[in-house]
This record gives C-alpha cells, sequence and structure tokens, in this order.
C-alpha cells in the first residue's frame, strides 16, 4: 500500500471506537428471546444427552469399521459411508433448531444446484455459526459431506473431537507457516471429483467481538485497508490455498453471510431454545471459472467479499432482512422425525448390546475408545492398502457418471 493511502485511512483509537459504536452488533447483552424455564432446562438437557449419546455409539460402533476396514481397501467408499452414517446423526441437529426449537431460519440471495462440489466462505460472528451450515447443507443433500476449518483446540473435545477427525476437518493453529503443509496436504486429498464435497472456510479466522473488531479497525486504519464494523478482515492465504488446490474439481463458490435476530446465541442458547429468534442466512454464488488465479487478485476478490458483507449486514441490521429472501423452504417435519427414529433405534441397539449383551460387545467398545481416542491425537489415518482390488469398478462407475 502507498503511503497516501495510509495516511488517508489512519484514524485514531477514538475514531474506531467511534465506528464500532455505530455497528449493529455493538449491544449484544439484548435480553433473550424466550426466557429460559425450568421446562427448558429440562428439555434442552434431555436433548443434548441425546446428541451425545447417538454420537458416541454411532462413533464406536461404526467408525473403526469404516476408518480401518472399509478405508484399506477405498477410500471412496470409505467416505461414502461416512458420510451417509454420520449425516443421519448430524440432522438431528437442524431438527432441534427449526422443529423443537422454533429457530426461524430463512434463506436469501440465490437459489443454488443441489449437489455441487463447493467451497462455502462465511463471516463469523458466534460459536454457533458453522453449525447453521447443516440447515443449507441438509436442503441441498450434501449434509455428510461437509467439512470445515477449524481451530484445533476444538479437536480435544470429547467426543465431538472424534468426530471431526472421522469427518477429515482440518485442524489449524492459526499461523500460515504451521498451517500451510497441514493445509496443503489434506487438501490434496479432497480433490478428487468423484468425492462430493462442502468445505467450509471462515476467513475471519475468529469470531467476532468488539474487541476484535477495535484490533481490526485499527490494524486496517495503519495499513490502508477498509475499516469494517460489521465483520472483520478477512485472512486470505488459507482461502486462495484452497481455491488454488481444489479449482479443477470444485463446481463454484458459495459467499455465505449469516444474521441474526435479535441476539447472537451462543451455544447452550441453541440447546436450551432461547435464542437466537430468527437466523437469517444470504447466499450468493461463483462460478469457480469466476475467481481470480493468482493470489494477489484473489486476496483482493475475498476482501471486496467482505467489503459488501459489511454492508449487507448493516442494511440487515437496519431492514430486518437480507435480499431476495424466500429461496429455500421448510424442512419436512417427517422427514425428521422419521431420521430421528432411526437413528435413536439404532442408538438404542447399540445400548443394549454394549451393556445387556456379550462381553465381547463391550471389548468392541473399550477397544474403539481407545482407537478413536490415538486416532484423533496422534492423527493416523489408515492408507487404502487393497485399493487395487477396488479400482476397476471405481474406475467404471468413473466412466458411466
Amino acid at each position: 500500500m502507498n503511503s497516501s493511502a495510509v495516511s488517508e485511512s489512519e484514524v485514531s483509537d477514538q475514531q474506531c471506537n467511534h465506528l464500532q459504536a455505530r455497528s449493529p452488533y455493538a449491544s449484544i447483552n439484548l435480553p433473550r428471546h424466550k426466557t429460559l424455564t425450568p421446562l427448558r432446562i429440562l428439555r434442552g438437557l434431555l436433548c443434548l444427552t441425546v446428541l451425545l449419546l447417538t454420537a458416541f455409539m454411532t462413533l464406536i460402533y461404526w467408525a473403526p469399521l469404516i476408518t480401518i476396514l472399509l478405508q484399506l481397501f477405498s477410500i471412496h467408499y470409505s467416505r461414502k459411508a461416512t458420510s451417509f452414517l454420520f449425516g443421519l446423526w448430524l440432522a438431528l441437529w437442524p431438527f432441534l433448531f427449526e422443529k423443537i426449537n422454533r429457530t426461524k431460519v430463512v434463506f436469501s440471495g440465490e437459489t443454488v444446484p443441489a449437489r455441487e462440489r463447493v467451497l462455502l466462505m462465511a463471516n463469523h460472528r458466534t460459536e454457533v455459526d458453522w453449525m447453521y451450515l447443516w440447515d443449507l447443507a441438509l436442503r441441498k443433500g450434501r449434509l455428510g459431506h461437509i467439512k470445515y476449518v477449524l481451530k484445533s483446540s476444538l479437536m480435544k473435545l470429547p467426543i465431538f473431537g472424534w468426530g471431526f477427525h472421522i469427518f477429515e476437518f482440518i485442524p489449524v493453529e492459526r499461523k500460515w507457516e504451521i498451517d500451510e503443509p497441514i493445509m496443503r496436504q489434506m487438501l490434496s486429498t479432497f480433490a478428487d471429483s468423484q468425492n462430493p464435497l462442502w468445505l467450509a472456510v471462515f476467513p475471519e479466522g475468529t469470531d467476532f467481538t468488539e474487541q476484535k473488531c477495535l484490533q481490526n479497525q485499527k490494524f486496517a486504519a495503519e495499513n490502508g485497508l477498509p475499516i469494517l464494523k460489521n465483520v472483520l478482515l478477512p485472512k486470505t492465504k488459507g482461502f486462495h490455498a484452497s481455491v488454488e488446490i481444489l479449482r479443477s474439481s470444485l463446481d463454484a463458490v458459495y459467499d455465505i453471510t449469516i444474521g441474526y435476530k435479535h441476539r447472537c446465541p451462543l451455544f447452550m442458547d441453541n440447546v436450551f431454545g432461547v435464542d437466537p429468534a430468527e437466523v437469517h442466512i444470504h447466499v450468493q454464488r461463483f462460478s469457480i471459472h469466476e475467481l481470480p488465479v493468482s493470489e494477489t487478485q484473489a486476496s483482493a476478490w475475498l476482501i471486496e467479499r467482505f467489503q459488501l458483507k459489511d454492508k449487507l449486514l448493516s442494511d440487515f441490521a437496519a431492514n430486518g432482512y437480507f435480499p431476495h429472501e424466500g429461496t429455500e423452504g421448510e424442512l419436512s417435519t417427517i422427514k425428521c422425525l422419521l431420521n430421528f427414529i432411526l437413528v435413536f433405534t439404532l442408538t438404542s441397539i447399540c445400548t443394549f448390546l454394549t451393556f445387556f449383551s456379550s462381553v465381547w460387545f463391550k471389548i468392541y467398545v473399550g477397544l474403539s475408545c481407545v482407537y478413536l481416542a490415538s486416532a484423533t491425537h496422534f492423527k493416523i489415518r489408515v492408507p487404502p492398502i487393497f485399493s487395487f482390488l477396488t479400482a476397476p469398478f471405481t474406475s467404471k462407475k468413473s466412466r458411466w457418471q
């Protein structure tokens, strides 16, 4: 950036505070949308228990079979089985949000095609943004194929960390010199166009807070960058690496903007169903051929998108909605209930086998827990040693696609 650009953009800390004070997200301590009653607490704890139990049983009974035995023969079929089984479990979350908690999820912008291989980039307002992408993925038949770039500390979460490893989420330290080789290695394994993919990235690198916004505005002023009120400046290197490595196998990039009415939720707000009142998800689709190839141009493109995203969120705060609403319909209550019954039935069977059947099931569960904990901690992935046995079938299938 030239010196004149920097000097024109420089603002004092007092000016940064003035800019932030006008942010529609400055008042995050608004009262909850619904009162936290004992009944809501009881219902929330029951739902969380069911979600944790179903996750645990699904992982310990099926993950070793999929990620060891099946993956010895084919990564492609291992991923298909993983996406099917764990997609059933992930569908419980939109069921909780939209049907049990009665959170209104409104989609706007463009109606995107189903079953594309895409990169999703979204703003990161709070700790649960990434969970609402499941509502869109479910509607597009890609719920089991969604993968995230997430901070590595989340891999240490009990049970969920095991799932993140099995799902092949990409853990990062948010230091490019450390993250670059990890990202490039894992992204290269997603380049096969046979495998469906929704790769979700949050270019801001962290969730939005007033303090982070102030620091970000000060940095932007000192470096001649746009001063944003509702989002943070995006980190461009990871985004460019993702597009660069996957360009030949992606169909599009979805620019997703998430807004909340009237208060941003935390994880336990979601569990107890007290917030948010409404989640608004605005989608803009860009064909992969529209994205610049060079890193410099791709960085400029991303920063420009976040400037527009910032304006979009300001308009959302003023109007209460994004433009062009109603691009997606409501979830089917019947399908949600059938999915819940199926997952709950399988979990009940696995629970019965674990506690009231042969001792061999207890041994299997113990060994499975050891494997999942070790594989997650040491980042163990079984290579497809016998893939030559399934190669003729895979190649034949690809010719017919």
